[in-house]
């Protein structure tokens, strides 16, 4: 009877145990089903670097679409594993599609930043002088001569800038090799073209090797540097597809202070500006970083005349982990941000800026928050546009972050609306299997 009994038992358990298990497996098949489908750039040639962004991928599949330099021929095919033929394979005479493959490590700073250094510049020199108690808190340095300590650190800066700025032409497509390729220490310059495609690279950012102490930059100074890893400036139809962007050997946490703030050498992973338009960045990671992505850099009105009715990108299926503010940050243009895990850690501050005239749609997205850090801080208004942000979830739980916004930010309050519609895009995945998907397919070396 006992026997019987505890047999009887066993066979609910395993019965309940397998129903688990199955339903567990189905899940998982569903959602690397999921996976594949949301992922269509592996319907495209098996030669990645000849594959172009699918239809109604984004807002760079907006009229001509982009091919970058898919249609190349054999002698417009590049293999690179030097910051030196990275640059001569960008500046090959022609207007030709072209293919640049990079293998390996490129290192833009492998000389180290001591290569930039003017003669005669001496960080130490430079701490003294400008020290707060020596020079005082009202006085930028834009005035100080040549010879100074100030005039050798633009020299020094000059010097890195020409080194580490790499510009790309038209019809180029960008593509790392395998699983280790990698830009370290560059700024690719995507500048006044069309047509281009960059994947499958991890992009370590570039450090500044002589931020600018500036005094008068808020209440206690600051020091500004320059370099994004990408800038994508007046520019159209460009696709940024399974890369990683990181602060790798050089995180913010490991910085110095000088004068008592935070000596920094970063600048942003991803700026889109000054006009730039059709604009998507897929399946991406962009981690350890303070400044992320910018999209219209200013308020300005010369500038507005500019972006207003450009800036429009689209974000999907990429991975925003241990990141502090910015990403992205929106001014002027109509941005779609859709299908990403944003993953915090303490020192977040937000992930939406709603800047001037801004018109985000950020919809289907997954948000994993520090036990004590509010959903109210996934948004940051800076002015008042309105958005649409429906259908997120924040730590499992679906949440309307306008709402949970203006509750506790009643001074400050965004509105609902963002007055227009995506329809430029992939399969939708519902906010629930975005963390699985998106933490399993995003980043270099994962490309299909």
């Amino acid at each position: 009877m006992s026997t019987q009994r505890w047999h009887g038992h066993a066979t609910r358990y395993v019965t309940r145990r397998t129903a688990a298990l199955v339903g567990c497996t189905a899940l998982v098949l569903s959602l690397t089903a999921a996976t594949a489908e949301a992922r269509p750039g592996h319907h495209h040639p098996r030669d990645t670097a000849r594959q172009t962004l699918p239809a109604n991928d984004g807002w760079a599949s907006h009229g001509t679409g982009t091919t970058g330099g898919s249609a190349a021929d054999a002698e417009h095919v590049y293999t690179v594993s030097t910051w030196a033929e990275f640059r001569a394979a960008l500046a090959a005479d022609g207007t030709a599609p072209r293919i640049i493959k990079v293998k390996g490590t490129v290192d833009a700073v492998s000389e180290g930043c001591e290569a930039f250094a003017a003669p005669g510049y001496d960080f130490d020199a430079y701490l003294e002088k400008y020290a707060p108690e020596n020079w005082g808190m009202d006085t930028d340095l834009s005035a100080e001569p040549d010879d100074s300590p100030e005039g050798l650190r633009r020299v020094s800066a000059a010097q890195q800038d020409r080194s580490i700025k790499a510009n790309v032409p038209s019809n180029t497509t960008i593509i790392g090799v395998g699983r280790g390729a990698a830009l370290k220490g560059a700024s690719l310059q995507i500048k006044d073209v069309d047509n281009v495609i960059v994947r499958n690279l991890t992009f370590e950012s570039p450090v500044d090797c002589f931020p600018q102490w500036d005094p008068t930059d808020g209440d206690s100074g600051n020091w500004n540097s320059e370099y994004d890893s990408a800038v994508v400036y007046g520019s159209t139809h460009v696709w940024l597809d399974h890369n990683t962007f990181t602060d790798g050997e050089h995180p913010d946490s490991a910085a110095p202070t000088y004068f008592g703030m935070l000596y920094q050498q970063h600048d942003g992973q991803l700026d889109i500006v000054k006009g730039a338009d059709y604009v998507t960045a897929s399946w991406n990671v962009f981690t350890e970083h303070d400044k992320t992505i910018l999209i219209g850099n200013s308020d300005s009105e010369s500038t507005a005349a500019v972006d207003r009715g450009h800036l429009r990108a689209t974000f999907h299926h990429n991975l925003f982990k241990n990141l502090v503010e910015r990403a992205p940050r929106v001014r002027f243009g109509q941005v779609d941000v859709y299908n990403n895990h944003f993953v915090a850690s303490d020192d977040y501050a937000y992930s939406f800026g709603v800047g001037k005239e801004s018109a985000l749609v950020a919809e289907h997205n997954a948000f994993t928050l520090p036990a004590g850090v509010s959903p109210a801080k996934v948004l940051k208004r800076w002015n008042d546009s309105p958005l649409s942000a429906a259908h997120n979830r924040v730590n499992g739980r679906t949440v309307d972050l306008i709402a949970a916004h203006n509750a506790e930010n009643p001074d400050v309050v965004l509105r609902s609306g963002a007055g227009w519609t995506p329809s430029l895009r992939t399969k939708v995945l519902p906010a629930r299997a975005v963390p699985f998907v998106v933490d399993h397919g995003a980043g270099a070396g994962r490309l299909r």
